[in-house]
């Protein structure tokens, strides 16, 4: 046996290892390019996110004089509001070609809109046709909540039809939600004589109500698209932004359009009563 100090060494093997900057560089390839497709998938949301923060960052600046184009292709064009709107000058408003308003008169079973009555009469003084909408929780009654909307609408012939806007994604059952709906119309229906429209926005609608309410005029709510992707025989408003300005209104408004000319509008509206009858 060799003394240990006379073994011989054995060669040490060096392993040779990346440079930490072509590590980086192939890191920083993968995420710009993992980065430009998922920009390309969902620009249209980013595109609306960046614009909500936006208009959020610098809404202190806004001065109700901000305007957004009106769509194109399409001849009557209205707004929808709530209190959420504050103060509007509805003759503004009206100066710029909005011809119909859908205005929030209640929610749920107790919840009335604290700027209905204000801004029903305000836009009935500038000329705009309007209408009134209920926004259906799906978990209360749908009887007690058509009771509210009856008592704090007041919409009178002449006016647009009574809207049930149904959206609420907070229920327990989807049989029950729509059997509610089926009270809210039915029992309005019968107080105005003349079918209420029902409103949703386009995966709602898909998802829970198609198919089941057919026979009421339908209103949908389908952003960031050049047309709405339901059949255009299936809706007769659509709700193109919620994130538009109009003159009059402090902040962002949604925008619609009605398919049709102005008297398709007219048509639409509740008929007058006939002598010796009575809303029920």
């Amino acid at each position: 046996m060799q003394p240990a100090s006379r073994r011989p060494r054995r060669p040490v093997v060096r392993r040779r290892f990346p440079r930490p900057g072509k590590w980086l560089l192939g890191a920083a390839v993968l995420l710009l390019l993992g980065g430009l497709a998922f920009y390309y998938v969902y620009q249209r949301q980013l595109h609306r996110y960046a614009r909500r923060a936006y208009a959020t960052f610098f809404s202190h600046q806004l001065t109700g004089r901000e305007h957004t184009p009106l769509l194109t292709g399409y001849t009557v064009h209205g707004i929808d509001v709530s209190a959420y709107q504050g103060t509007i000058d509805w003759q503004k408003v009206a100066q710029n070609r909005v011809r119909f308003a859908f205005i929030k008169a209640s929610e749920g079973v107790t919840l009335r809109d604290a700027r209905f009555g204000r801004n029903l009469r305000g836009a009935r003084r500038a000329g705009i046709y309007c209408g009134a909408y209920h926004y259906f929780q799906p978990n209360y009654d749908g009887r007690q909540q058509a009771e509210l909307f009856v008592r704090t609408a007041n919409l009178q012939p002449g006016d647009l039809p009574p809207v049930l806007d149904v959206e609420a994604q907070e229920f327990h059952d989807v049989a029950r939600m729509r059997r509610g709906i089926a009270t809210w119309l039915r029992l309005v229906e019968r107080h105005y004589g003349v079918r209420p429209i029902l409103y949703s926005n386009y995966s709602f609608y898909q998802r829970y109500l198609a198919g089941h309410f057919d026979k009421y005029p339908l209103w949908l709510a389908h952003y960031e698209v050049q047309q709405p992707t339901l059949a255009r025989e299936k809706w007769i408003i659509w709700q193109h932004s919620d994130e538009s300005y109009i003159p009059g209104i402090r902040g962002t408004v949604d925008f619609n359009v009605l398919q049709g000319n102005f008297q398709n509008l007219l048509a639409l509206r509740i008929p007058p009563r006939r002598a010796g009858t009575e809303a029920n």
